[in-house]
């Protein structure tokens, strides 16, 4: 029985999790997933410090002359305080005097000899000063399990000395193709035959969204064969195959993953395009089956399948996020299902693809995004609001904009 949209996102979720780890250098750890809470060790900054060159003073003595008695670089250990109408040469980073309260940079003071200087009576007091633990307190979280390593979360733990990290192994995937009808792309087809573009569409999605990805063949139309190639896979965290599955289809996909003990967790999704998915398990191997229509197919990756693997990547960022934006012309739907539409986002418009027949192949080389119908949507008019879920997000575009925003 077909399952609502929330009801799948709901099974995916409680039916997928991570558990397998590896240890791994920082470096070697981008776009890998955390598996454990990390605190800093070290507040930074480890001490008061100057953010100028310039001259650490007391803020008191602002009004008078300052003589110059020291100075401090950066790495030095000097401890020391201030004495009245006294201050110290001071570089960015060097630890300031204990009593100081002020930074002026150079530039602002006046030198009314080789000893002696005067500074602004308009300075603020602490101005300047980067306290201890103002960037990073000790103790203070630097990267929680779930979350995904990037540059800036390396430059963290690099900061507190942290050199490996414990990580989620990438998730193993196969994917596997049935149907002799069906060639693959370096096959030579004939007038009646097409080529297999879900294949290879699945395999580089799985890749680009950091699987370690298996192709192991084609299956012939027979139980055995797909049996074989099931049972060849079940080393694999998941298990992504497409169509064969539908009522009426004369195949044998249903009855082999039926007789390796597949368990199936739903058998449909109240969705268009794309109600014939099923997801399941053979033993602790997950199984998705996706639609046989390539656009179907796809659709329903994004919305169900980016999901399940963020899942068993150990992402805890696992739901669809979306971006505000506005309808770029009126778009009519046919109610009754949750519909997913794809298109092209321009950062304030979405304009829907007019070609999004589920047989298609062509759609989402040209659209960026998608938005998803409730099912008792019949129309939504131009500059409405929409809610916008990202496909390939790297949001560039070839029209030049002012990307600065104004008072």
């Amino acid at each position: 029985m077909a399952i609502s949209v929330a009801g799948a996102i709901q099974t995916i979720i409680e039916k997928t999790n991570r558990t397998n780890y590896e240890f791994l250098p920082i470096e070697q750890s981008i776009h890998r997933i955390c598996a454990q809470n990390i605190f800093s060790t070290h507040a930074l900054p480890r001490f008061d410090n100057s953010a100028m060159d310039g001259y650490a003073i007391r803020f008191e003595d602002r009004n008078v002359p300052l003589k110059v008695v020291d100075t401090i670089f950066a790495g030095d250990d000097k401890t020391m305080d201030l004495n009245a109408n006294e201050c110290v040469k001071i570089m960015t980073g060097a630890k300031i005097p204990d009593n100081c309260t002020a930074i002026v940079p150079q530039e602002d003071v006046k030198e009314l000899d080789k000893q002696t200087i005067q500074v602004p009576s308009n300075i603020k007091e602490n101005q300047h000063i980067r306290y201890i633990g103002e960037d990073v307190k000790l103790g203070e979280a630097v990267v929680l399990e779930g979350e995904k390593i990037n540059f800036a979360k390396i430059t963290l733990m690099a900061s507190q000395g942290i050199t490996h990290i414990k990580t989620f192994k990438k998730p193993k995937v196969v994917v596997f193709a049935s149907g002799e009808e069906l060639k693959l792309h370096y096959e030579k087809v004939k007038e009646y035959q097409i080529y297999n573009s879900n294949t290879p569409t699945l395999i580089a999605r799985s890749e680009e969204m950091g699987c370690e990805v298996n192709f192991i063949g084609q299956a012939r139309d027979s139980v055995e064969s797909i049996k074989e190639h099931i049972e060849n896979s079940l080393d694999a965290d998941l298990i992504i195959t497409s169509g064969g599955v539908s009522v009426g289809e004369a195949d044998f996909t249903k009855e082999a993953f039926t007789q390796v003990g597949f368990e199936s967790f739903f058998e449909g999704i109240i969705v268009k395009p794309g109600k014939p998915t099923i997801f399941g398990q053979i033993g602790s191997t997950l199984v998705l089956n996706l639609p046989g229509n390539p656009l179907a197919s796809s659709l329903i990756f994004e919305l169900f399948g980016k999901i399940l693997i963020q899942r068993l990547k150990g992402e805890s960022s696992c739901f669809p996020n979306t971006i505000l934006g506005k309808m770029d012309e009126d778009l009519k739907n046919k109610q009754g299902r949750v519909t997913i539409i794809p298109g092209f986002f321009n950062g304030e418009y979405f304009t829907a693809s007019q070609k999004r027949s589920p047989g298609m192949v062509s759609v989402l080389a040209k659209c960026n995004s998608m938005i998803v119908l409730n099912e008792d949507v019949q129309m939504i008019k131009k500059d409405a609001p929409i809610k916008i879920l990202p496909i390939n997000w790297e949001f560039f575009t070839d029209e030049e904009k002012d990307y600065l925003t104004y008072e």
